[in-house]
C-alpha cells in the first residue's frame, strides 16, 4: 500500500526583534491599519493587506507575525512594518532576524482512518468523539501535533521549518501504517 501525504501550509507564526523601542501610541494615531488598547493588551495589532497578515508590535520592538504562508511572506510583512515605522521617524538599521515559532499545515493521507482503533494502538493520542470528531496525536520526534479525522484529512502544528514538517508527515504516515497492519490482522 503506497500512501503519500500531501499538505499545504496555512499559517506561519514568526517572531523578530527590531532592536529598538517603538512608540505604540504614535504608531496607532498615525497609521489607519492598527488597533491599540493598552488597557487590555500591551501590544499593538498592525494589519497588513498583502500578504494578508497581522503583526503584534510591542513597545520593546519585538514583533509577532501571523497569517503568512511562507518565510518570504514573513520577510515581506516585516519589511512593510519597518516602512510604516519610518513614517513616524523610527529608523530600523539592522535587518531583523526572523524566528519561526510554529507552522500550521493542513492535508490528507488519502486513507479512511478508524480513529477508535488508532487511539488504542498508537501512543500519545487523545480521542473523545463526543466532544470533538478528531483524534489528537502528539509526535515526539520530530515534535509535532496532529489532528486526524476519519476521512484521512489532517492538521499539523508545532513544526518550525519545512524539513521538520516533511519529517513529521513521514513519521505520522509510518506510524499510522504500522497501526493499520495490526488492524488488518
Amino acid at each position: 500500500m503506497t500512501t503519500k501525504s500531501n499538505y499545504k501550509i496555512q499559517n506561519i507564526v514568526a517572531t523578530a526583534s527590531l532592536g529598538k523601542p517603538v512608540p505604540l501610541t504614535k504608531l496607532a494615531r498615525t497609521q489607519p491599519n492598527t488597533e491599540y488598547n493598552p488597557e487590555t493588551f500591551p501590544g499593538l495589532v498592525l494589519r497588513v493587506k498583502e500578504p494578508k497578515s497581522a503583526v503584534l508590535v510591542f513597545s520593546s520592538g519585538n514583533l509577532v507575525c501571523t497569517g503568512t504562508k511562507s518565510i518570504a511572506q514573513v520577510r515581506q510583512v516585516i519589511d512593510a512594518v519597518i516602512k510604516q515605522l519610518r513614517k513616524i521617524n523610527v529608523k530600523i538599521t539592522t535587518k531583523p532576524k526572523i524566528t519561526v515559532q510554529n507552522i500550521v499545515a493542513s492535508g490528507t493521507i488519502n486513507l479512511k482512518l478508524n480513529l477508535n482503533f488508532l487511539a488504542l494502538e498508537m501512543e500519545n493520542t487523545e480521542y473523545e468523539p463526543e466532544q470533538f470528531p478528531g483524534l489528537v496525536y502528539k509526535l515526539i520526534e520530530p515534535n509535532a501535533t496532529f489532528l486526524l479525522f476519519s476521512n484521512g484529512k489532517l492538521v499539523c502544528t508545532g513544526t518550525k521549518n519545512k524539513q521538520q514538517l516533511e519529517d513529521s508527515m513521514t513519521q505520522l504516515l509510518k506510524n499510522v501504517k504500522t497501526a493499520l497492519k495490526e488492524y488488518e490482522k
